[in-house]
C-alpha cells in the first residue's frame, strides 16, 4: 500500500507540473484530471484521523415532496376521532439534518395546536421587553389556562371543557406560580349554551366577573377584563345573544371594575357588521377566530398596561 502511495503521489506532481502552464485548450480539462488523482491518493493512502466535518459547504437537498391539491368535495373527506395517523414519507437521499414544509394552502381554517393562540402572541411580543424590575432578567412571562369551551359561572356537560372559572380559580390562578395579572376573557359559552330567545341574564355574568374581581384582588392579581369577541352566523348565535353580549362587552369597558380594559371586540369586529368577525379573522365557523384574528388579538393588548397594571399587581402570568 505504502509503494502504491508513493507512485501515485509522483504521478501526481508530474501530471502537476505538466499542467502548470496550461493553455486555453486544455484549462478545462485540468480541474477534472487534478480532481481525479486527489480522490485516488486520498483513497491509496495510509488511514488519518477522523476530523469534524466541515458544515461551511452545506447544501440542502429536496428529497421529498407533494404538491397541495383540493380540498375534495365534502362528502368524500374522511375524518378521523380518538385516532392516531402514522404517515411514513419514503425519502429518496438521506442526509445529516431534515427540514420540513407544510402549506396550508388550501386550508379554511382556527390551525389548532400551533402556538397561535392569542396568548401565544402576546409572549412573542413581551420576548421583546426588558425590564429589570420585572421577572426573571426582565422578562415578563404568560400562562395559559384558557379552555376551549370553558365557561364563567356554570360547568359545561363536555368534561373536555373544564369547570367553570369560579369553580378552577383556586388551583388555575392562585395556585400559579409567581402571578401577578390575570386576563380574563370568559362569557361566550355561558351566552352561546343558553337558550336562544332567553338567555342567561346579564347580572348573573357579572356577577360571576365580580366575584373573580374580588378574589383576585385579595391576593394582589390584578385583572384585565377583556370584551367578548363577535359571533354572529355561529350555529349558537340569536339576535337575543347578540343584544347580551354587547351588553356585556360595554359593561366591562364603562365600569372601572377591572384594572385594565382589552377591547377584543374591537380589534376583530368587521366595520361594516360588527356582530361578525372580519372575514380575515373568521376561523369559518363564525365562533372562533383564524390565526390572523388570533394574532390581531395578541397585538391588542397595549405593553404599556402590561408593564404598570394599575391598582393591584406588576406582572402578566395568567390567560383566560
Amino acid at each position: 500500500m505504502q509503494s502504491m502511495s508513493s507512485a501515485l503521489l509522483d504521478a501526481a506532481r508530474r501530471t502537476a507540473a505538466a499542467f502548470s502552464r496550461p493553455t486555453p485548450a486544455n484549462r478545462p480539462r485540468r480541474g477534472m484530471l487534478l480532481g481525479g488523482f486527489a480522490l485516488a491518493i486520498a483513497l491509496a493512502a495510509p488511514g488519518q484521523p477522523a476530523g469534524a466535518q466541515d458544515w461551511t459547504n452545506d447544501r440542502w437537498t429536496g428529497t421529498w415532496g407533494a404538491a397541495p391539491a383540493g380540498p375534495p368535495p365534502a362528502a368524500n373527506l374522511q375524518t378521523f376521532t380518538d385516532q392516531t395517523l402514522r404517515l411514513i414519507v419514503h425519502t429518496s437521499i438521506g442526509g445529516t439534518r431534515v427540514r420540513i414544509r407544510v402549506s396550508n394552502e388550501f386550508g379554511t381554517r382556527s390551525t389548532v395546536d400551533t402556538n397561535n393562540r392569542w396568548p401565544d402572541w402576546l409572549a412573542r411580543r413581551l420576548q421583546t421587553v426588558r425590564d429589570p424590575v420585572l421577572g426573571i432578567n426582565g422578562r415578563l412571562g404568560v400562562v395559559n389556562r384558557g379552555i376551549s369551551g370553558n365557561r364563567l359561572v356554570s360547568d359545561s356537560p363536555n368534561p373536555l371543557a373544564g369547570r367553570s372559572i369560579l369553580a378552577r380559580f383556586d388551583r388555575d390562578v392562585l395556585a400559579t406560580a409567581g402571578a401577578r395579572t390575570m386576563t380574563l376573557m370568559i362569557g361566550i359559552n355561558d351566552i352561546g349554551n343558553s337558550p336562544n330567545t332567553n338567555p342567561i341574564p346579564a347580572a348573573e355574568l357579572i356577577a360571576g366577573y365580580r366575584q373573580v374581581i374580588a378574589r383576585a384582588h385579595a391576593k394582589g392579581i390584578a385583572v384585565f377584563g377583556a370584551t367578548l369577541t363577535p359571533f354572529a352566523g355561529a350555529a349558537c348565535y340569536s339576535p337575543e345573544k347578540e343584544v347580551l353580549r354587547q351588553a356585556v362587552s360595554n359593561w366591562i369597558r364603562s365600569r372601572d371594575e377591572f384594572d385594565c380594559v382589552i377591547d377584543f371586540d374591537q380589534a376583530t369586529r368587521a366595520p361594516a357588521n360588527p356582530a361578525r368577525f372580519l372575514p380575515a379573522y373568521d376561523s369559518g365557523d363564525h365562533l372562533h377566530p383564524s390565526d390572523l384574528g388570533y394574532q390581531a388579538m395578541g397585538n391588542a393588548v397595549p405593553l404599556t398596561l402590561v408593564r404598570s397594571p394599575g391598582k393591584a399587581a406588576t406582572r402578566p402570568d395568567v390567560q383566560y
